[in-house]
C-alpha cells in the first residue's frame, strides 16, 4: 500500500475546520468592538502583532521549522501579510473606531467573494459555473437582509463604511495573492514573516497618525488576548489550510456566513437584537455557501 486511508478523526477535523474558521473569523469584529474604546485602531493592531511575533518565534525556532529557500518567497509572503493583515485588519478596525457597527463590517467585507470569484477564473485559471454564481449571489443578498436593520436606522458615516470597503479590496486581494503566490508556505515560519511585517507596518503607522495612548482595562486585555491567540495564530492558519486545499472561490465563499455569525456572537455578548429578516437572511447565505460549496458526484473543480 502507497498510503494510508485518514483515521475517523482527521476525518471529522477536516469536515469541522469550515464551521470552525467561520466562527473564529467572526470574533474578529466583535474583538475590535470590545476593545476599541480603550485604544487606537493602529495601536491595536501594533502591539496585537507584536505579542503574535513574541509567541510564534520560540514555536518556529524550537520546532526546526523549514524556512523559504528563495528571496521572492520572502517578498511574495511578506506582500501577502500586508495585504491579509495591513490592509484588510487595518481598514477594518479603522472603520468600526470611526463609527460603523461590526454587523455593518462585516457586511461590507462580506460581498468579497463576488470579487475573488469574478476574478479567480481570470487569474488563477479556475472554473466559476453558474451553480456557483447562482450561490455567491443568494450569500450576497443573505447578508444584505441579516444587517438590513442596521442599514435602515442609518449606523456609521460614509467614511467610515469607505474604510470597510478598503478592508473589502484588500482581503480580495489577498486572497487571490496568496492562493497564486504562497500555497505551499510553511504555515509556521510564514506565518511568522506576516507577523513580523504587520508589526512594522502597524508600528510605523501609529507614530504617524495617532497617540498611542493605551487605557489598560480587563476588556482590552481580553480582546487582544483572543484577538493574538484565537484569531491570528488560530484563525489565520486554518485560512492559509483551507487556501491549500480548496479553490480560491469556495474558500471565499465562507466569509458570507461571518456576518451572520458575527450577529449571533453580538446578540449573545451586546444584547443587539436580531429580526426576522435576519434569520432569513441567515438561511439564505448558508444555503448560497452551500451551492458554492457543492460537488456533483464528487467531481474535483479546477
Amino acid at each position: 500500500m502507497t498510503g494510508k486511508s485518514p483515521s475517523v478523526s482527521e476525518t471529522v477535523s477536516l469536515k469541522a475546520m469550515p464551521a470552525v474558521f467561520v466562527f473564529l473569523w467572526s470574533t474578529g469584529f466583535i474583538g475590535a468592538k470590545l476593545g476599541l474604546p480603550y485604544i487606537e485602531p493602529l495601536t491595536f493592531l501594533a502591539v496585537r502583532f507584536i505579542l503574535c511575533v513574541i509567541l510564534m518565534l520560540p514555536v518556529v525556532l524550537l520546532t526546526r521549522t523549514h524556512w523559504p529557500v528563495r528571496k521572492r518567497d520572502y517578498l511574495h509572503i511578506s506582500i501577502g501579510g500586508l495585504l491579509m493583515h495591513g490592509g484588510y485588519l487595518g481598514f477594518v478596525f479603522m472603520s468600526i473606531a470611526a463609527g460603523t457597527s461590526a454587523g455593518v463590517s462585516a457586511l461590507i467585507v462580506g460581498i468579497q467573494p463576488l470579487i475573488v470569484a469574478a476574478l479567480a477564473g481570470f487569474l488563477l485559471q479556475e472554473r466559476v459555473s453558474l451553480q456557483k454564481w447562482i450561490g455567491l449571489l443568494l450569500g450576497l443578498s443573505g447578508v444584505f437582509l441579516v444587517v438590513f436593520n442596521k442599514l435602515a436606522i442609518g449606523e456609521g458615516t460614509f467614511f467610515g463604511m469607505g474604510l470597510s470597503f478598503i478592508a473589502l479590496i484588500s482581503i480580495s486581494a489577498g486572497t487571490l495573492y496568496q492562493k497564486k503566490f504562497c500555497s505551499d508556505m510553511n504555515i509556521k515560519s510564514g506565518n511568522l514573516i506576516q507577523f513580523a511585517v504587520a508589526a512594522i507596518y502597524f508600528t510605523a503607522m501609529s507614530f504617524f497618525f495617532e497617540t498611542r495612548e493605551i487605557i489598560w482595562s480587563g476588556e482590552l486585555l481580553f480582546a487582544l488576548g483572543w484577538l493574538v491567540i484565537v484569531l491570528s495564530l488560530g484563525a489565520m492558519t486554518l485560512l492559509y489550510l483551507l487556501l491549500r486545499s480548496g479553490a480560491a472561490a469556495n474558500v471565499s465563499s465562507l466569509f458570507y456566513l461571518t456576518p451572520p455569525c458575527t450577529a449571533i456572537v453580538a446578540f449573545v455578548l451586546f444584547d443587539e437584537q436580531l429580526g426576522t429578516l435576519a434569520l432569513i437572511g441567515m438561511a439564505i447565505a448558508a444555503i448560497g455557501v452551500a451551492l458554492v460549496n457543492y460537488k456533483k458526484g464528487g467531481v474535483k473543480k479546477v
